[in-house]
């Protein structure tokens, strides 16, 4: 069986109960295709996890946006991943790139975030992506094998339980989006990294989804692109339309 479509949902810094309420009733009387061929996570602000985990179907999973590197104590305004746990949270995101830009967090930081959540039985969503700035100096998949080398130096071999998002830092919520074409080439590179630094196995098993201003009218003809398993969506998954993306695996089924 090959790679379970994947679509996620990052709600970001938006929402109140009263909004994401409605969200939640669109989502609940959608028709979506089988959960035997797509895999559905949205991600709201941590004050609204319980909220959405309750109310929501149960076809869709619910993902935290981040949480600490290290056991809960002294941190003040921090989620560990024991608490996430405890919620009942499967999921969590990573290297998001307004963490790594706005809140400057390394690669390393990264990595060790993502190897202290796996150790605590989350599931990752790793995200890696270039700014526009690197990507015309040609520098993308030098930008992502450092992103992904950062990851692996703290993981190892364990990548059973990640996710990668490939979203070009250009192209997320400026309405620009890389062409099936330029997402397909990047996918393929990020897998034969996978193959060449992790095993063959690792790379023929984990999705990789993109995440850069995806909307209904776009998803269809990147989906059916062979090394693009899926997607991680802003502001479109706050619409109606997030519906319209997730039944984008039927193309994928169907090409």
């Amino acid at each position: 069986m090959g790679r379970k479509f994947f679509v996620g949902g990052n709600w970001k810094c938006n929402g109140t109960v009263e909004s994401l309420s409605k969200l939640v009733g669109v989502l609940n009387a959608g028709e979506i295709v089988s959960t035997d061929i797509v895999e559905v996570v949205v991600a709201p602000t941590f004050i609204y996890l319980p909220m959405v985990k309750d109310k929501l179907r149960k076809e869709i999973q619910v993902s935290a946006q981040n949480c600490w590197v290290k056991k809960g104590g002294a941190y003040t305004g921090e989620v560990s991943a024991e608490q996430l746990v405890d919620m009942g949270i499967p999921y969590v995101i990573l290297g998001h790139s307004e963490r790594r830009h706005i809140l400057k967090e390394s690669h390393d930081f990264v990595g060790e975030k993502c190897a202290y959540a796996l150790s605590k039985g989350l599931k990752v969503i790793a995200c890696i992506g270039e700014t526009l700035d690197e990507r015309e100096a040609g520098d993308t998949i030098k930008v992502c094998a450092q992103q992904l080398d950062a990851i692996k130096e703290a993981i190892g071999d364990n990548w059973a339980n990640v996710v990668v998002a490939y979203e070009p830092v250009w192209a997320i919520g400026t309405g620009k989006v890389a062409t099936p074409e330029q997402a397909e080439d990047v996918h393929l590179e990020v897998r034969k990294w996978l193959a060449e630094n992790v095993s063959a196995e690792v790379a023929e098993s984990t999705r990789i989804l993109y995440g850069g201003s995806v909307t209904a009218g776009n998803c269809k003809e990147l989906a059916k692109k062979p090394n693009v398993d899926g997607f991680l969506v802003g502001g479109a998954s706050l619409k109606a339309e997030f519906i319209d993306i997730i039944n984008s695996a039927q193309a994928k089924v169907e090409h």
